[in-house]
């Protein structure tokens, strides 16, 4: 982990994650230059190496002051662009009341390098609008927690994603903001950046299983795969769920919905990463889609009494994880469906060797 390779200073924040394998090397470079956005590459290099050149960055035009070294490494690239927070409520019966639109690529951000963590692989990228005329922020933030792994594992806290050592999970934090409504509900628009020739694409898996997230039994992912091939190149994976707790419990669940994937035939706002890496491709042949993530019920009662959001999302190369059912579970499910099949079988042998017991003592009546 790297924090604003080659700048000595913090007024901006810049963090490089990378892992090395045996035959080559993934990149996540999470930014909150312009709007807050992490661009991954995955690259055919063990030794592939970010390059930054922070003059042109920082400058009107960006584009070309990040690439990967060598160039011809690389085999795929990708970003996600967290674009605006929305907040409305269900106001009966006109409908849905939309508050004033939160543009996170007008946030101030706390430097990231206060809580970077190189033992633990996590760092916080914390802000607050620029203006806040309504006050919402006063006491309030909004942050984005990064956790890189080293290898597979399950998250400890709810709602314990599955990862493996090529993804990175990212939590979005909305803590302490009061709602401008009395049943305000938040929405989170997230867009995606894709070179010619990838797609993306929103797929939601159901499964009886909720072992590792109570109540939850749906699993969304937002996968990227090549126009004319079946493999997955990379994708976002989250449950159907937030919560209303730092130390979430089950009781502390939030609704959470995917609006639908759109293609957006609106220009990114400035997020200068993404434009520094993909240059002019980006406003000709590269693919932008969003989703609005929502969160809360028709009530929104939750965030309103305790004022804390988290919401869990997995980023990552190749196939996202897939959970199954562990040993404690087929075990259990064994039992209990072979007990009652065996005391079934066992039932039907007895009755069939008392029925051939009873007629044969008498002898046939003609």
């Amino acid at each position: 982990m790297q924090y604003n390779p080659g700048w000595n200073g913090s007024s901006v924040n810049l963090l490089h994650v990378r892992a090395a394998g045996p035959g080559d090397s993934l990149h996540y470079v999470w930014s909150s230059i312009g709007a807050p956005a992490v661009l991954l590459v995955a690259t055919q290099s063990p030794s592939s190496d970010l390059r930054v050149n922070w003059t042109q960055l920082l400058s009107a035009n960006p584009a070309g002051a990040v690439w990967i070294d060598p160039p011809d490494s690389v085999v795929y690239s990708t970003a996600v662009v967290f674009t605006k927070l929305f907040e409305f409520s269900e106001a009966k019966p006109s409908g849905k009341l939309f508050y004033p639109t939160y543009e996170l690529s007008e946030f101030s951000w706390d430097s990231l390098n206060h809580t970077l963590n190189h033992t633990a692989l996590t760092a916080e990228l914390r802000g607050v609008p620029a203006t806040d005329p309504g006050g919402g922020f006063s006491n309030g933030s909004l942050a984005f927690r990064v956790t890189a792994y080293e290898s597979g594992g399950r998250d400890g806290h709810l709602p314990s994603l599955l990862h493996t050592a090529n993804s990175s999970q990212l939590e979005f934090l909305l803590a302490g903001v009061a709602p401008r409504g009395n049943s305000s509900r938040f929405v989170l628009e997230v867009a995606t950046v894709e070179e010619a020739g990838t797609v993306r694409r929103l797929q939601s898996e159901r499964s009886i299983d909720d072992e590792y997230t109570p109540t939850i039994f749906e699993v969304l992912s937002l996968v990227a795969e090549p126009q004319n091939g079946s493999s997955t190149l990379g994708f976002l994976q989250w449950k159907a769920t937030a919560y209303g707790s730092a130390s979430p419990r089950r009781e502390d669940g939030i609704q959470c919905r995917a609006q639908g994937l759109q293609a957006a035939n609106w220009s990114l706002p400035t997020s200068s990463i993404v434009q520094a890496y993909f240059g002019d491709s980006l406003g000709s042949t590269c693919t932008i889609s969003a989703l609005n993530v929502s969160f809360g019920g028709e009530e929104g009662e939750v965030y309103r009494e305790k004022r804390y959001l988290s919401w869990s999302v997995l980023l990552g190369f190749g196939e996202p994880p897939r959970d199954t059912f562990s040993p404690l579970v087929i075990s259990i499910t064994a039992v209990a469906l072979g007990t009652p099949l065996a005391m079934l079988l066992l039932g039907s042998c007895l009755v069939l060797l008392a029925q051939r017991r009873r007629y044969s003592e008498y002898e046939p009546i003609n």
